[in-house]
């Protein structure tokens, strides 16, 4: 068993312990993706929601890990540092881009804790730059802005952004107000190999985890309090993590993406003859 299911296995099982987690992370993770899920628990008499934080990794074999996850009660900046500070020091490190939607705080957490790149979900900012055009204008505004995400390299996607930016500016000055905050953040994944891009733009890779643990967290309805959450929850990820683990397929290739180790020792398996 890997050591990584040991934690999560510990973690099903033990929720209080989650500050001593029983394995480390032995190989660099260039990209994480971050992303909550809601569910109802019982707190102090009361029924709230909570979030559930899920982290996965994919590391320099190329393969998808769950990293580790967390019960949240606040978006704000000390959270996420303790969350990503737990994963430090498990051994996270070699983190090149994360990915998650423009949750408070977390974007400071990332450049103080992990010095790394941020990726603003592009599914979530396109739904909020919508928000700014009529009815009507949707569909034209999508492609529009599209148009961006559709050029080759880095340079030209923020040429087009801008383009797009000035051109919305008289009719539109809300969304070209947003475009001009959001363009470094939305386009940040464009700097990164174009054999990856379509899995670095947004947070849709841990959509179907996130859809699982709705669908059993929907059988419990209200859960009896966090821990029974953190248990449920810590085993599916398990599920998930072991079933990765035996994949034959890479989920991005080792030609790929060996280039961004930040172990020079690395290199790929001889061919055979």
């Amino acid at each position: 068993m890997a050591l990584r299911s040991v934690w999560l296995r510990a973690m099903a099982y033990r929720p209080t312990d989650n500050a001593r987690p029983s394995d480390h992370i032995k190989t660099s993770t260039p990209y994480v993706w971050l992303d909550a899920t809601y569910v109802k628990a019982r707190r102090d008499h009361h029924i709230v929601c909570v979030a559930i934080i899920v982290a996965v990794g994919v590391n320099t074999d190329g393969r998808r890990e769950v990293l580790g996850m967390t019960i949240g009660h606040s978006e704000a900046e000390p959270f996420w540092v303790e969350f990503l500070r737990s994963l430090t020091r498990r051994g996270l490190r070699g983190v090149k881009l994360v990915v998650s939607d423009a949750h408070e705080g977390l974007k400071a957490a990332i450049t103080k804790i992990l010095g790394a790149t941020w990726q603003r979900c592009r599914v979530h900012f396109m739904r909020n730059a919508l928000a700014y055009a009529g009815k009507s204008q949707r569909r034209i505004v999508s492609a529009w802005i599209g148009t961006a995400f559709a050029q080759d390299d880095a340079a030209a996607a923020r040429k087009q952004w801008r383009e797009v930016a000035d051109q919305a500016r008289p009719r539109l000055p809300k969304l070209a107000a947003l475009m001009d905050e959001a363009e470094t953040d939305v386009l940040a994944y464009m700097g990164f190999p174009p054999q990856h891009r379509t899995k670095l733009h947004s947070t849709n890779p841990l959509e179907r985890l996130n859809g699982e643990i709705k669908r059993r967290s929907d059988v419990i309805g209200i859960f009896p309090n966090e821990a029974a959450a953190t248990r449920l929850i810590g085993a599916l990820l398990l599920e998930q993590n072991d079933e990765w683990a035996v994949q034959r397929a890479r989920y991005m290739t080792l030609e790929t993406i060996a280039p961004l180790s930040d172990n020079p020792t690395v290199s790929l398996p001889v061919l055979a003859a």
